[in-house]
């Protein structure tokens, strides 16, 4: 038992320190009065009150955070399988496709969002004159609550070349006997795509779908960028900004935590956020797991 207990102290050590602790921690906190600099004095469940019933981001935060697991997780996979495929199959020039949808994604968060920011600016940007030449409706892009989600989606699509390089990886791994089996039995590209390729890649797909939800649901950086950089109101360290513009749509869970507990100071309510952060994050990655065994098996 001693003998068990010394080479599972390692993970037993990290796991407590660097998860159980601070995920009691935040619990607790969640029903305290806190700033960070005065001892937290119990307050029962006035945070999670003020968050859910009097906090005006909370809701359109969720909803825009569930929207962005939904929509970037789905087009990501959808664009980086497609992407992987096309570049597999490019008789000539396939590792310059590689290098040049890959690149992409090591550029920093930060400069690829300025980066975007000042492409799709609606009054001086390259991508509205290009529209306005061809007589096309110029959106207002960063600046408009409508199209602000849609060009946070466009940014997250260029930087897909880390899926594109997973999926190429797997179906490079899809023997070709069983595509030339596929065909001489009638089986058109479609059929082959169902019967032969997906199943092959339905362990991919769930990491991906997995990987994708978490990361999502940490989604911060770019829309805080595009949002500040897009309003100007980029400020320095303990400066207060309206979050989420323009008009709340770009506003995410995790900008809360932020907001308020590094900028109002007010850590009581941005734990309690951050534990509904937590148990939707347990709650999608369990259903994942679940059905998963399903999808790997096979079934419908």
């Amino acid at each position: 038992m001693l003998r068990t207990l010394a080479f599972l102290s390692p993970w037993l050590l990290g796991t407590g320190l660097f998860f159980i602790y601070p995920l009691v921690s935040t619990a607790y906190l969640s029903f305290t009065r806190y700033d960070g600099f005065v001892s937290p004095t119990w307050d029962g469940l006035d945070n999670w009150r003020f968050v859910f019933r009097d906090y005006p981001f909370f809701w359109p935060a969720l909803r825009n955070t569930l929207w962005f697991v939904l929509v970037l997780v789905t087009l990501r996979i959808i664009v980086g399988l497609v992407l992987g495929m096309m570049v597999i199959h490019v008789k000539r020039g396939s590792s310059v496709l590689r290098t040049v949808f890959y690149a992409p994604f090591l550029a920093p968060p930060v400069a690829a969002t300025l980066a975007f920011v000042f492409i799709l600016n609606p009054g001086t940007g390259p991508v509205n004159a290009i529209l306005g030449h061809l007589g096309l409706p110029e959106p207002g892009w960063f600046n408009d609550p409508t199209w602000a989600k849609p060009a946070l989606t466009l940014l997250a699509l260029w930087g897909v070349g880390d899926l594109m390089v997973i999926f190429m990886a797997a179906l490079l791994d899809v023997p070709r006997e069983l595509y030339e089996a596929a065909s001489l039995d009638g089986a058109g590209a479609a059929r082959r795509f169902r019967h032969v390729t997906l199943p092959h890649l339905r362990p991919i797909l769930l990491f991906a779908v997995i990987t994708g939800v978490i990361a999502t649901m940490q989604y911060y950086t770019e829309p805080l960028v595009a949002g500040q950089v897009a309003s100007g109101q980029i400020g320095g360290s303990g400066q207060q900004t309206q979050p989420g513009y323009p008009g709340g749509s770009t506003l995410t869970l995790p900008q809360l935590v932020y907001n308020l507990g590094f900028q109002r100071f007010d850590i009581g309510a941005a734990c309690v956020v951050a534990m509904v952060l937590f148990v939707l994050s347990m709650v999608f990655a369990a259903f994942l797991m679940r059905s998963g065994h399903g999808f790997l098996a096979g079934e419908d």
